[in-house]
């Protein structure tokens, strides 16, 4: 007998700017956003709510006002001043990419793909976040940039995972691949980092072959590369990758991390200026953002 599909229960809220300029939060209901008075239970902000003890709960009781077409919502990144995090060489393309790069550091990057302790690292601020729609930049220092797209998890301050969105890790390989200790450079500058469009807020995560995520960048209107993996292709677990990051850190405002890239373009490809980068995560949406330089 087939095995039955579990259906997860999805609930999307988004961050945008109302019609006064005014930072809002609302729910995505299939081509329309509604926004949500968090006041109304005490709430300040996006991750008021996010750390409420049932977020999805919270979200239905919420008043809601009059629906607006996705396609008039001025976006905002869906983060207020939370801190985002990145794992690295978490799949088995990412282990053999980050070993292309530097022949040095292919050591380093073949153990940590199967040591206990998991590759983490600081990738941005909120001010270096940019959301669905906005531009992310390419360092004006770099070569090889490429994007990097990632499950990425919604960590309430109690590191507890409320849900997930897509992120873009981006990343200046030549940097990074010159010496291991400039990693920092290669991942973390202005717009270095993309989040959204919105965020999917569950109980359960989808695992294995029913998270796919999809990476598509265009170029004057063509597709100039594409590629497809999925959380099977994972060599750690959710779980594990929060328990580490929790180890001795604390986050009052919550987090987000990105839990690593299966894929990866090989080194005749580089982002270039104008370029659009979509990636796409059932369960979610597509985020897209422009490239700019400088």
């Amino acid at each position: 007998m087939p095995q039955r599909k579990v259906i997860l229960a999805f609930m999307k809220i988004a961050k945008y700017l109302d019609d006064t300029g005014i930072a809002a939060v609302g729910r995505i209901d299939e081509q329309t956003l509604v926004p949500l008075d968090l006041k109304a239970k005490g709430l300040q902000r996006l991750s008021d709510l996010l750390d409420e003890p049932n977020p999805s709960e919270t979200i239905r009781s919420l008043p809601s006002g009059t629906p607006i077409p996705l396609a008039n919502v001025s976006w905002l990144p869906p983060i207020d001043d939370q801190e985002v995090w990145a794992a690295g060489v978490t799949y088995r393309r990412s282990q053999t990419a980050r070993m292309e790069e530097s022949t040095a550091a292919a050591s380093c990057y073949d153990r940590v793909y199967t040591a206990d302790r998991p590759e983490l690292f600081f990738k941005a601020t909120a001010s270096r976040v940019r959301g669905h729609q906005q531009p992310l930049r390419i360092r004006s220092d770099a070569t090889w940039n490429v994007p990097e797209p990632e499950i990425t998890l919604i960590l309430s301050s109690q590191l507890k995972i409320v849900g997930y969105t897509i992120g873009n890790d981006m990343s200046s390989r030549d940097i990074e691949g010159e010496n291991p200790l400039y990693l920092p450079q290669a991942k973390c500058y202005d717009a270095s980092a993309g989040l959204g469009p919105w965020l999917t807020i569950t109980d359960e995560l989808p695992q294995g072959e029913d998270l796919w995520v999809r990476l598509a960048v265009e170029r004057q209107q063509k597709t100039v590369f594409e590629g497809r993996t999925s959380a099977a292709e994972l060599a750690r677990g959710f779980e594990d990758l929060v328990s580490w990051l929790g180890r001795d850190n604390s986050f009052p405002n919550g987090a987000f991390l990105m839990t690593g890239t299966g894929i990866v373009p090989d080194s005749s490809f580089t982002l270039n200026v104008d370029d659009v980068v979509h990636i796409s995560i059932n369960g979610v949406g597509t985020l897209s953002n422009s490239i700019i330089q400088g």
